[in-house]
């Protein structure tokens, strides 16, 4: 049966960057790279996203996380943020951050107030979608394009808050990196209590990142 899962990443004060420092070295702010630097060191991470397969990179905690997320996923579901619209939001042409070879593998449906685009088919399986419309509707689509795989909520922050709002995920693994950022986006303002119908599990990294998981 098909789950939605959604993987995000915060600070110790619970900040997670805001982008306002983008550029195409830098696609999602300058905090970024402190925030996800043990995940980004991991072999898997190396490997699925550099293309890395001399086996270097840590091999513990993170890794088995990192391996996790990308098993069993069948569709993608991303804001316009994390394809990239915000920076180039009137070149036709723009195919998103992610390289000619994006590590998705899957279609990936992006939300966006700006959908009167066609489908962009990528090297290696991913096809990026364009739509502006609900939560609740984009994910029936991503769900049916599955076929019994998951459906993965990549975010940003906004899409992410939705979907979470809207009490649409079935697993959440929040990434807390043992760092204070003291800016940026509060990504659970809002949503006192949102876990009470998930079973909570934590589990603290090598790294020192704390891996905490909510299931339904």
């Amino acid at each position: 049966m098909t789950r939605v899962r959604m993987d995000l990443f915060a600070s110790l004060d619970g900040y997670t960057p805001e982008p306002d420092a983008a550029s195409p070295e830098n696609p999602m702010g300058p905090d970024w790279g402190r925030l996800t630097a043990a995940w980004a060191g991991t072999r898997t991470f190396r490997e699925k996203i550099f293309g890395d397969t001399s086996g270097a990179g840590t091999t513990g905690v993170d890794d088995a996380y990192g391996r996790a997320f990308f098993e069993n996923i069948g569709a993608e579901i991303m804001g316009a943020g994390m394809f990239g619209f915000h920076s180039f939001p009137d070149d036709p042409e723009w195919k998103g951050w992610w390289g000619d070879r994006p590590p998705f593998g899957t279609p990936v449906y992006v939300l966006t107030h700006s959908a009167d685009r066609p489908p962009i088919e990528m090297e290696g399986g991913t096809t990026f979608h364009f739509r502006d419309t609900t939560v609740e509707e984009v994910l029936a689509e991503a769900t049916e394009a599955a076929a019994g795989k998951d459906v993965r909520i990549g975010g940003g922050y906004s899409t992410a808050r939705d979907f979470l709002r809207a009490g649409l995920v079935d697993d959440l693994h929040l990434v807390v990196a043992p760092i204070f950022l003291g800016r940026g986006h509060r990504i659970f303002d809002d949503l006192a209590g949102f876990d009470s119908t998930y079973a909570v599990t934590s589990e603290v990294a090598e790294s020192g990142v704390i891996h905490v998981t909510l299931t339904r």
